[in-house]
């Protein structure tokens, strides 16, 4: 096979999953007419971690973290987005590790990226934590951003596998809004270091899904002379998406 025949493949097999739809939001029947893909919580994890290195100056090599994140759910294109629920982290990591290094065999940096996948996945360096605890948050901040459009009906469960686990159950019943629960499932499970804890909580007690008036205010006033402003005031954050 010629390098072009390679690039063409590689590149056809990973825009699958712009495809993919989020297992997790389809299991909790997030009614909104665009669900988030596999791909673009692949770009806002990368996202999240430009914005968490630059306000929190971790020490980072901030390009391999962006390169990690990009080809952390490489696997995914051939196994689907598999959730804790579904199956245990070792029988996923089994599958998605051998789907991986099938992918990944006929590229001359194939052996590179998947030992970057690997070490994504062992979560032992700083980059890998780092990076997998911007996978996380960005899941927990999305559940936060559906939630405040009202996209999850509590009472539309019944086929929700999910929804019956006990710690789920518990958070709920003792009062935890549906993203609020999520947020508290994520606090307690993952590592999170202090940072991201903080940035976590803030979430938790604020409205995140639209700027303030004030700051879109303050932006427009200072791109007023360069053009008609495209700055939507009065907006949930998925107007920006049109």
């Amino acid at each position: 096979m010629g390098k072009e025949e390679k690039v063409i493949n590689f590149f056809v097999l990973c825009t699958r999953l712009k495809d993919v739809i989020r297992t997790g939001w389809l299991d909790w029947n997030v009614q909104r007419e665009r669900i988030e893909s596999v791909a673009e919580h692949i770009f806002s994890t990368q996202i999240l971690a430009i914005a968490m290195k630059s306000e929190y100056q971790y020490d980072v090599d901030i390009l391999k973290v962006i390169y990690m994140l990009a080809i952390h759910e490489l696997g995914e294109t051939i196994i689907g987005d598999i959730t804790l629920f579904e199956m245990s982290r070792e029988e996923k990591e089994k599958i998605e590790h051998q789907a991986v290094h099938e992918i990944l065999g006929g590229l001359l940096d194939g052996k590179y990226i998947e030992e970057l996948f690997l070490e994504f996945d062992a979560h032992k360096t700083k980059e890998a934590m780092f990076a997998y605890m911007c996978d996380k948050l960005q899941c927990d901040l999305m559940s936060k951003m559906y939630d405040e459009e009202n996209c999850v009906d509590l009472n539309d469960q019944e086929n929700n596998a999910t929804f019956k686990d006990e710690k789920v159950q518990k958070l709920l019943k003792d009062g935890y809004t549906w993203s609020g629960m999520w947020m508290k499932f994520g606090q307690d499970r993952y590592p999170y270091d202090d940072n991201f804890r903080k940035v976590s909580n803030y979430a938790f007690n604020n409205d995140i899904s639209c700027y303030k008036k004030e700051v879109l205010e303050e932006v427009e006033e200072e791109l007023k002379d360069i053009g008609p402003s495209l700055i939507k005031k009065d907006c949930s954050w998925s107007d920006y998406l049109d």
